[in-house]
């Protein structure tokens, strides 16, 4: 808020008075025609109290060296009736020019809305020998004469907004400072200010659902709500497909900040691209709805049966002729025999035009149809096989191919030798290899060129082609050259490694 004034001094009251209206005098001196001089106190009256204003204040920060220490701003309205006259209007010549303020400076516009004004100006360059007290601000309606006060009072602010304006007020603007000897000179707006009615450029806002195509069956309602902006309220235009709406089956209903388009049974002619406008004093918005009806396809065109072999019969057709208004999403084909009747679903969404249909039973006799497919579902009707597709039973001889026994004899051969061995004295061990001979070979085991079978001390095991010998706790004796020999009537094989056992060492 402002910073509130204190009591005034009886002669400075005497000062601010002597310009108020005397009297049975009316209107308000002009202080630039008339030359104002000191009135005696006799003659001054009590001044009337002025009518409450509807006052906004606010302060900003002022430069440093202004008057009153900082900029301020303040938002105040133009009083009612009976508003005291400006101070400065019919304030008395001071006795030293160089007491008063000189005008203050760089007075402009700062912003215009339809309802308010805000002015602001910088602090006069002399604020006179008495300092300064404030500023006053006043406007003169355009064709009138008098000048009205916006504040009575002097207010140290360098920012003023006046509100509870009405749009098409026309009026100029001045502002003086005011110290204890009286208002210095004003300065002057120069252009006229008009209050005009704020613009807000159209703007359509399309709901997420409406900015793909919009998809309807025939016989739905269609209702498009289309929420948009602007101010003041904009000229709405529907069109569609270019043209005028036909309003016998299309109605429209436009609020103040949506536009609502009906249709109570949709038809396939409805469909298309919906372009709303919005206009507004040379701007303009469009918006694009592209609607489109739809209802069941009709049935493939033809269809007939093109070769039945074995369990199987192949079928083509044509498209139809009537997509419904939008892509087909396929074929379904069914297939019946004669003995039931009954329809079972062999394909379903299937796109191409020819298909085969197999597994059938041999015997029966079948029939086939095909249905269209789109958004709506299966057409109506089907289109189905004049001829049954007969399965027939045929003649199978069977031709066992002659079988030709394979000879599997070989003679011996090792697929894994002996490998050398070490063994510690006392502890049992294993040779190994294996043989592969058919017939099954007879495996002879020998140390040194010497037959061992029949010692107790070795065990000979063979299984699968594995052929093992076991030495049970061997010494160094039974070091020496041991040899694995395989044996049939196509040949013979032998393999042999060195076996050593280490004695202990002696402590």
């Amino acid at each position: 808020m402002c910073p509130p004034q204190g009591p005034l001094e009886t002669r400075q009251l005497r000062r601010l008075l002597a310009g108020s209206r005397l009297p049975g005098e009316s209107g308000l001196l002009n202080h630039r025609s008339l030359p104002l001089s000191l009135l005696s106190p006799k003659r001054l009256q009590p001044p009337q109290p002025p009518q409450p204003l509807t006052l906004h204040f606010h302060v900003k920060v002022m430069r440093a060296g202004a008057g009153g220490g900082g900029r301020q701003s303040c938002q105040g309205a133009v009083g009612g009736e009976g508003s005291a006259a400006s101070p400065f209007t019919t304030t008395p010549a001071p006795a030293f020019p160089s007491d008063v303020p000189s005008a203050p400076l760089l007075l402009a516009v700062e912003d215009v809305s339809d309802s308010s004004v805000t002015v602001s100006w910088e602090p006069p360059e002399s604020l006179g020998r008495l300092g300064l007290q404030g500023y006053v601000l006043e406007l003169r309606r355009e064709g009138a004469l008098d000048w009205e006060p916006v504040n009575v009072r002097p207010m140290m602010v360098t920012q003023l907004t006046v509100r509870n304006l009405a749009v098409g007020d026309k009026f100029f603007v001045r502002v003086a400072a005011v110290s204890s000897a009286g208002a210095g000179p004003p300065a002057v707006l120069e252009q006229l200010v008009h209050i005009q009615e704020t613009i807000e450029a159209p703007k359509i806002r399309v709901p997420r659902h409406l900015r793909q195509t919009y998809i309807r069956q025939v016989g739905e309602s269609i209702n498009l709500q289309i929420p948009f902006q602007g101010n003041p309220k904009p000229q709405v235009l529907w069109t569609h497909n270019g043209h005028a709406l036909d309003s016998q089956r299309v109605s429209v209903r436009t609020g103040d900040q949506d536009s609502i388009l009906f249709i109570r049974s949709a038809q396939r002619s409805d469909s298309g691209c919906y372009e709303l406008t919005v206009q507004l004093k040379g701007l303009e918005a469009k918006a694009a709805v592209n609607i489109l009806v739809i209802e069941k396809p009709g049935p493939p065109s033809s269809i007939r049966l093109l070769d039945v072999w074995s369990c199987n019969a192949a079928l083509e057709w044509t498209p139809p002729q009537d997509t419904g208004n939008t892509e087909l999403l396929g074929y379904t084909v069914q297939k019946a025999d004669e003995k039931t009747g009954r329809w079972f679903t062999v394909l379903e969404r299937y796109h191409p035009t020819t298909c085969t249909v197999s597994d059938l039973i041999v015997g029966n006799s079948y029939s086939f149809r095909v249905f269209s497919e789109n958004l709506c579902g299966l057409s109506a009707s089907a289109a189905a096989t004049k001829e049954l597709a007969h399965i027939v039973k045929t003649d199978v001889v069977a031709k066992p191919k002659s079988f030709v026994e394979r000879d599997f004899s070989e003679a011996p051969s090792f697929t894994q030798p002996l490998a050398d061995h070490t063994s510690t004295p006392g502890y049992s061990t294993q040779l190994s290899c294996s043989v592969r001979a058919s017939p099954k070979p007879k495996i002879i085991w020998m140390k040194n060129k010497m037959d061992i079978q029949g010692n107790p001390k070795y065990r000979a095991l063979s299984e699968q082609g594995v052929c093992t010998l076991e030495i049970r706790k061997p010494s160094p004796f039974d070091s020496g050259v041991y040899t694995c020999k395989a044996i049939n009537v196509l040949g013979e094989a032998s393999v042999d490694c060195r076996l050593e056992v280490k004695a202990s060492a002696t402590h």
